[in-house]
């Protein structure tokens, strides 16, 4: 009974292993595509005012939330398409982060409307700016996945290189044959 208990624990294991950085990237593209579409309609994203709001006084009044709000929808999908097909994974991680700093700014520029007299008692709005938190993370691990991964490709293209130098031309000729057929 002990051994099938620790053979299932060791097959969840493995599963979560093999899948959990896949899944993690998906429901975060998933979240990034869904409420970025939210913010192409005016009036549907719970985000829109304060988001508004906040490139408006970041940008000095320059850029008004009729442009802004379509701009940053169109940037948060492009975030949430990359993370879903796992294309540009680079570049759609580092739109993510700077994406997420601007995420926490109404904590900054806006204090009175996200914490109820103390920074240790967020209002609601507080609380949606600061669980944020997660979805950095979760774009940190992506982002060492990634490297590692990176790493490890590199690595095997190295010691494939090294070995192929090393064997006489002969067996490298002749296991390259054997794989064509």
């Amino acid at each position: 009974m002990l051994d099938l208990a620790e053979s299932a624990r060791i097959r969840i294991n493995n599963w979560k292993k093999r899948n959990g950085i896949h899944i993690l990237r998906f429901s975060l593209g998933f979240i990034f595509l869904w409420f970025g579409v939210l913010k192409f309609f005016h009036g549907v994203s719970p985000a829109e005012l304060v988001a508004g709001r906040t490139i408006s006084h970041l940008t000095f009044g320059l850029l008004k939330p009729s442009i802004s709000l379509p701009l940053l929808a169109l940037w948060e999908c492009t975030i949430g398409i990359g993370l879903i097909t796992g294309a540009g994974l680079r570049l759609t991680l580092i739109l993510l982060y700077f994406q997420m700093a601007g995420t926490f700014l109404p904590l900054i520029f806006f204090p009175h409307e996200t914490f109820s007299g103390s920074i240790f008692i967020p209002t609601l709005l507080g609380q949606y700016i600061i669980k944020n938190c997660v979805l950095i993370s979760a774009g940190i691990v992506l982002g060492a996945d990634l490297q590692n991964r990176s790493k490890t490709e590199h690595k095997a293209v190295v010691d494939t290189e090294e070995t192929m130098s090393v064997l006489p031309a002969e067996v490298v000729e002749e296991d390259y044959l054997t794989l064509e057929s």
